[in-house]
């Protein structure tokens, strides 16, 4: 099965027939999301309606380092293997990344300017974003500056490993942050309290 999906025809047929599936999942996920997010989430009783930002700007955060993680992995497997579809992987996802962490850090800048009293601050999880963005468009600059296709792949996939290690940290950090804020979740639900107040202790976990 692996071997079949590393030839780029037999993958692409399978895209386009899972294609469909995931996007209706995708609309319908949306859809829900800020439904939740805009209409049927009261007001956190400390930031007010600005909270509402972070249903964008945390999510837009984890995306952002999840696709770089797998532009690490995917470079790592197609330096590994020499599988063409993994170099393909990593140089799409890349721009879908950089989207991620701009609508970050342009989201971070709305909520701290009211929460803060200023648009930015030399936090270090603020700064591993802005840095994460220069990474982004390093990786897109590099895979597309070569003339020879598979030495482009080549030396983008050691830039994304050699830069993915700077970012190990907050990666690690985020992950952190997610298994707190879900013991947090879990200790909600248990005790019957509003899901949609469960914001009003990120604060406490950050």
């Amino acid at each position: 099965m692996k071997s079949k999906l590393a030839n780029p025809g037999v993958l692409e047929r399978l895209i386009k027939l899972l294609s469909p599936w995931f996007c209706g999942a995708f609309i319908f996920s949306l859809i829900i999301g800020l439904w939740f997010a805009i209409i049927n989430s009261p007001p956190d009783y400390l930031q007010g309606e600005t909270v509402r930002i972070m249903y964008i700007h945390v999510p837009s955060a984890w995306m952002a380092l999840f696709v770089y993680s797998s532009i690490a992995a995917a470079s790592l497997i197609g330096l590994i293997n020499g599988h063409i579809v993994a170099f393909i992987y990593a140089k799409s996802v890349a721009p879908i990344g950089a989207v991620f962490t701009l609508i970050c850090l342009v989201t971070g800048s709305l909520w701290g300017k009211p929460m803060w009293g200023t648009w930015w601050v030399w936090d270090a999880r603020l700064t591993s974003m802005f840095i994460l963005m220069f990474i982004y468009l390093g990786y897109i600059i590099i895979s597309k500056s070569f003339s020879d296709p598979v030495k482009g792949d080549k030396i983008s996939s050691i830039f994304a490993l050699i830069t993915s290690i700077s970012e190990a940290p907050s990666i690690s950090w985020k992950f952190v942050f997610f298994s707190r804020f879900m013991s947090f979740l879990f200790d909600s639900i248990s005790n019957n309290f509003d899901l949609l107040n469960i914001t009003s202790g990120l604060e406490g976990l950050i």
